[in-house]
């Protein structure tokens, strides 16, 4: 599953984030990345397991620089044209 093309990030706006979250990591699902900000429950043990085990990442700053991580660096250039 987890060579499958496919980006995921998890905004925790929602309770039920908690759920998913713990569905995606019980399925063995990787590389997810967590914001905007981590929610209480994760202290730095916790996350420090996250990382080690799951490869838990926060969002970037910026939806720009999440866009380039995931899509790769050309995804977000623009080509100087106006209309």
């Amino acid at each position: 599953m987890n060579e499958l093309p496919l980006s995921l990030i998890l905004s925790w706006y929602e309770q039920k984030a908690v759920a998913i979250l713990l569905t995606l990591l019980y399925l063995g699902i990787k590389d997810i990345r967590l914001g905007p900000t981590l929610p209480a429950f994760i202290t730095p043990n916790v996350l420090d397991v996250l990382v080690k085990n799951f490869d838990i990442k926060p969002i970037a700053a910026t939806p720009e620089e999440d866009l380039r991580t995931i899509l790769g660096e050309d995804c977000c250039q623009t080509t100087g044209a106006t209309a």
